[in-house]
């Protein structure tokens, strides 16, 4: 599958904003079935770039003046089912057994965990991935992004993002590596939000295996992936602090088109917040 994606985000100040700095995880590369044909970020604003400790291509975006609104747009095109190469880990594979504050299980995730054993196969993937979703559903509200997975867990409500934090801490109680997924997911209907989240678990006669625990499926040909890390805080699209600047709101919106297909059939989703300082 072929895609074109635009992911736009927009921040604007009630107050001029005198200092921000940006980590922007938003340029996917080849690799795990995929190759970028073209990608471009612009900005108002000074980007440099480099490789973080996952491997993820960071821009870093800097505004040292006053400013009442910054804009990012990240547009390309992306190919997607191709044939899977093994390529060489740049780290250990013990580094994704670390827990995180976002990813700790705790007594009741320990619990719940421990009748599934060993996981060694997809099978067994699946299986623990179908019972998160059936222990916690989809629902939005609920959570926020310093939501940890005991909590989801224990609320038995979660997003996405949760989903992921839960899985990855049920594998790493079990002595499995894996590590939080963010990116793109196509749906004809548009009936999830504009980024996604899931997990790669490593199988040691496999490899990486990627599952999708809110849509009870192994990642396919739909997705595109960003970046990876140990939980969303190092895989996020978009993270960074500033100076000033009063209330900000912020809207983003992505448009993933499937090239050859029908240009009315993509996903567009918007997303609106307010943070008062």
């Amino acid at each position: 599958m072929q895609f074109s994606i635009q992911h736009t985000t927009e921040y604007r100040y009630s107050e001029p904003l005198n200092y921000s700095i940006q980590q922007l995880r938003l340029t996917p590369q080849d690799g795990f079935g995929q190759r970028v044909s073209n990608w471009s970020i612009s900005v108002n604003g000074q980007l440099s770039q480099y490789h973080d400790t996952y491997g993820n291509l960071v821009h870093t975006m800097v505004l040292d003046s006053n400013h009442t609104e910054i804009r990012l747009v990240a547009k390309g095109e992306v190919e997607t089912g191709l044939t899977m190469t093994a390529a060489p880990e740049r780290l250990p594979l013990t580094i994704y057994l670390r827990s995180t504050a976002l990813t700790v299980a705790d007594a009741g995730i320990q619990a719940f965990t421990e009748p599934f054993g060993l996981l060694k196969t997809i099978a067994d993937l699946e299986k623990l991935s179908a019972a998160i979703i059936n222990q916690v559903p989809y629902v939005k509200g609920g959570t926020g992004v310093y939501t940890t997975a005991a909590q989801a867990f224990a609320a038995r409500t979660g997003v996405c993002q949760d989903h992921a934090h839960i899985f990855i801490a049920c594998c790493r109680s079990l002595g499995l590596p894996a590590r939080y997924v963010s990116g793109y997911l196509f749906t004809d209907d548009g009936h999830l939000s504009e980024s996604h989240a899931w997990v790669d678990a490593w199988l040691s006669d496999i490899g990486w295996v990627s599952v999708d625990v809110s849509n009870r499926c192994l990642a396919n040909s739909a997705y595109v992936r960003l970046a990876t890390g140990l939980d969303y805080h190092d895989a996020c699209p978009v993270s960074g602090v500033r100076i000033g600047g009063g209330l900000e709101t912020m809207q983003a919106g992505v448009n993933v088109w499937q090239l050859g297909g029908d240009e009315s059939s993509h996903l567009l989703r918007k997303q609106i917040a307010q943070i008062q300082q």
